[in-house]
């Protein structure tokens, strides 16, 4: 089923976001885990795709087993990285092929060791110009990335905007953004985006941390700032992991409950493959 249908049905989607296992034992783990997962009855699933394309075989061939041998709606990421127009054509037949009715369309990080973003020379410098190729290649029901905290390579917010507006008029039918930890960002993402007018669905993203490590990795990873009072609770309990991670799940449940509140759409929650943090969170929503 098309994503957009679900929201015609659920004023709110929960939804797990998963990458492929890299191994044997991973994949028992992940398996577990799924199982776990799949008992709250997700609106959606969606699996990453690898920098680069990285894992492309993993992804696709995991996008087919939760869509047709679990029956979940999976939605497949998928991105410019390291592909010409002709590749991406030929991918995109396959996962239509399969069944794959959702796509999650990315610009996508730079390959490891690689600085900056270089295009491939028959292929997309952005993800608004792989939204409209995909867009009129079939009637797929297209997802895009938005910055609470701005995209790191944007001028500023604004431009951001402008960017993000961009990509919805190339054919996005929904935005799911990344992690972030500050609300007020989230909803000034979206009151900038409806000024610009962007009318679809923008579903917040959340991660909980739930290790210290996570802390400058996280923070890393997606340009977003780890609030100061988040960090002063975690620092003298650095060597107590049970403590980390009942702050950081406290945190996360604050942070979802206020969401929805304040009247978001659902939550996408980050699962990193493990589902005991998802499923606390997700549970404490129901009470």
């Amino acid at each position: 089923m098309k994503i957009t249908n679900i929201f015609k049905t659920q004023e709110r989607t929960y939804s797990f976001e998963f990458f492929p296992p890299k191994d044997e034992t991973a994949a028992v783990d992940f398996g577990i885990n799924v199982g776990q997962l799949m008992k709250l009855t997700p609106s959606f699933v969606s699996v990453t795709y690898g920098a680069g394309g990285s894992t492309q075989e993993r992804t696709f061939a995991l996008v087919d087993f939760l869509q047709n041998k679990i029956g979940l709606n999976t939605m497949a990421h998928y991105t410019c990285v390291n592909a010409s127009s002709e590749k991406i054509a030929k991918d995109l037949n396959y996962l239509k092929e399969i069944g794959i009715k959702n796509l999650m369309l990315l610009r996508g990080d730079p390959p490891k060791g690689q600085g900056a973003f270089i295009p491939h020379p028959e292929g997309f410098a952005h993800a608004s110009e792989l939204v409209e190729f995909a867009k009129h290649q079939h009637p797929f029901c297209i997802g895009g990335g938005a910055y609470p905290d701005k995209h790191p390579e944007a001028l500023d917010f604004d431009t951001d905007i402008v960017n993000l507006k961009r990509k919805v008029d190339a054919g996005a039918d929904f935005l799911i953004t990344q992690l972030f930890f500050i609300n007020e960002r989230y909803f000034t993402l979206v009151k900038k985006a409806r000024e610009a007018g962007i009318r679809c669905r923008i579903i917040p993203g959340i991660i909980p941390i739930t290790s210290y490590g996570q802390i400058k990795r996280f923070g890393d990873m997606s340009g977003s700032t780890i609030p100061e009072e988040l960090i002063r609770q975690m620092e003298p309990y650095q060597n107590n992991p049970d403590k980390i991670y009942q702050i950081g799940m406290d945190y996360a449940i604050r942070q979802c409950r206020d969401l929805l509140v304040m009247g978001a759409p659902g939550i996408h929650f980050y699962t990193l493959n493990k589902s005991r943090a998802t499923i606390e969170i997700f549970e404490s929503l129901l009470k």
